[in-house]
């Protein structure tokens, strides 16, 4: 673990609820794809987001961090940054990290901001020219918090190995609505070859390895930093 002060480089919404952090650290830094980093705040306050950005090139770290008046805790961190203009991060933190020299097809499954732990490890794919059989589930509350929805549905129409099946949890014309947990245990009857990784609420997670269970998941191939927190 080291602490590095970085430049804000900028501060940019994606949506409503959610934006984008681009920083600059003052000095080469390494991390793996799926890893994350703590926002010092204080020396008593250290404050966990995914790195949302490839370690292939760490001239740059991008965040996506969901921040809204009611979820002050995040926004916080967003105010201290559009306040400032550098930051102290530490890094590099998580053990759910890309496992790229499996040979097991993966199953990448995103809740809200979640998406931004997936984005690091399919950045890291797609510029390796990995092919492996890959299924992208994301789930939002609607069209709009699906920040870079555009983005995922590039990568689906140009990589033949990648299905993507955005979930919703109201209404959306012609797409799944649910949770992106039933949605999986709806569309696999097993899970037991699968390497899953998985990011979002904690609550989430936790929910996901007991339906997941019923599945037949082999839980040494089930990755997420919240795993790490529960029994």
């Amino acid at each position: 673990m080291q602490r590095i002060s970085c430049k804000i480089a900028s501060v940019t919404p994606f949506c409503d609820t959610v934006f984008k952090v681009i920083l600059t650290p003052e000095q080469p830094v390494q991390f793996k794809a799926g890893q994350y980093l703590t926002v010092v705040m204080d020396d008593e306050d250290k404050r966990p987001f995914s790195i949302a950005s490839t370690p292939l090139d760490a001239s740059q770290i991008e965040l996506h961090i969901g921040a809204s008046v009611a979820e002050s805790y995040a926004m916080q961190v967003i105010e201290r940054l559009q306040a400032n203009d550098s930051i102290e991060v530490e890094l590099a933190f998580g053990d759910a990290v890309l496992r790229q020299e499996s040979d097991r097809p993966r199953l990448l499954v995103a809740g809200g901001t979640g998406f931004s732990y997936i984005n690091a490890i399919m950045e890291t794919l797609i510029a390796q020219g990995d092919t492996t059989t890959t299924f992208l589930y994301w789930g939002c509350r609607d069209r709009a918090a699906m920040y870079l929805a555009d983005k995922v549905q590039q990568w689906a129409s140009t990589l033949p190995h990648l299905t993507f099946v955005p979930v919703f949890d109201q209404a959306v014309e012609g797409e799944r609505q649910g949770t992106v947990i039933d949605a999986v245990c709806s569309d696999f009857v097993g899970l037991g070859e699968y390497d899953i990784y998985i990011a979002g609420r904690f609550e989430m997670a936790g929910a996901a390895r007991e339906a997941f269970r019923q599945h037949g998941v082999n839980e040494a191939h089930l990755y997420g930093d919240a795993y790490a927190f529960m029994k």
